[in-house]
């Protein structure tokens, strides 16, 4: 786990460098990094809504989809986003929830919470807060958040069911989770999915259909559906997941 960790930890450090323009991806050194960062295409996803976001926002935008758009968010609320990055999904959340709610972002890099940092002082928001921590260890307490959001970034960690266990702590008894991930068709195995990319590239760790569904419910989630969006290689997707915590009055999935 620590090996998967550091390996993850390396390259997106090196991502948060890049977009801040202080390095070049090719040539750094880490495996993997030139066509996966500087080829990336993931703010292509968000059309114009982060036209008048900052360029080290939108530059380090590496994921497959536009969560804070899936997770219908509403005035007021208090959303999470994990693997925060530099800060896209997060600026575009307070949009959202507005001045009476806040967003927080979560990252394990201190370069890209440094550059989340930076990004919100330019785009002058203040409903946000970064924090530093791991998927499987959420540094809030028990009950504090209405939605969950994640941009291709559960599939990077090393111990899905203990990051499923702290989602579920950390919602509000009927909140609920709205995720873009890269998901395998059921009949790929673990071989299979390394075969059409690394881990820190998102598809060897990424859990199947079926494995996301379960292990979602066996943690306690009601309501859960992982429905593809588009492809990404042979027997991969980007999909949309979603899932909801039981109790209170139920919001938007």
């Amino acid at each position: 786990m620590a090996d998967l960790r550091d390996r993850v930890h390396a390259h997106y450090a090196e991502a948060a460098r890049v977009a801040a323009g202080q390095s070049s991806c090719c040539g750094s050194g880490v495996p993997g990094c030139c066509e996966s960062i500087e080829g990336s295409s993931g703010s292509a996803l968000y059309g114009g809504a982060a036209d008048d976001l900052p360029e080290g926002a939108v530059k380090a935008s590496l994921g497959c989809g536009n969560p804070a758009v899936v997770a219908e968010l509403r005035s007021g609320e208090v959303v999470l986003d994990l693997g925060s990055g530099g800060g896209i999904d997060v600026l575009l959340s307070a949009r959202r929830v507005g001045r009476e709610g806040k967003a927080f972002g979560l990252d394990m890099t201190d370069e890209m919470i440094a550059l989340a940092r930076r990004n919100q002082e330019e785009a002058g928001v203040q409903n946000v807060e970064f924090l530093k921590g791991y998927l499987e260890d959420i540094p809030l307490p028990a009950g504090s958040v209405d939605a969950i959001i994640s941009n291709c970034v559960v599939n990077l960690s090393p111990d899905k069911p203990a990051t499923f266990s702290e989602m579920f702590r950390v919602l509000r008894p009927g909140g609920r989770v709205a995720v873009s991930d890269i998901v395998a068709e059921d009949r790929l195995t673990a071989a299979d999915r390394a075969e059409r990319g690394s881990y820190v590239g998102c598809m060897a760790g990424a859990l199947s259909f079926t494995e996301y569904r379960r292990g979602l419910e066996a943690t306690g989630f009601i309501g859960v559906s992982v429905v593809p969006t588009h492809a990404v290689a042979d027997g991969m997707h980007g999909a949309v997941v979603k899932a909801r915590k039981p109790g209170g009055e139920a919001t938007p999935a």
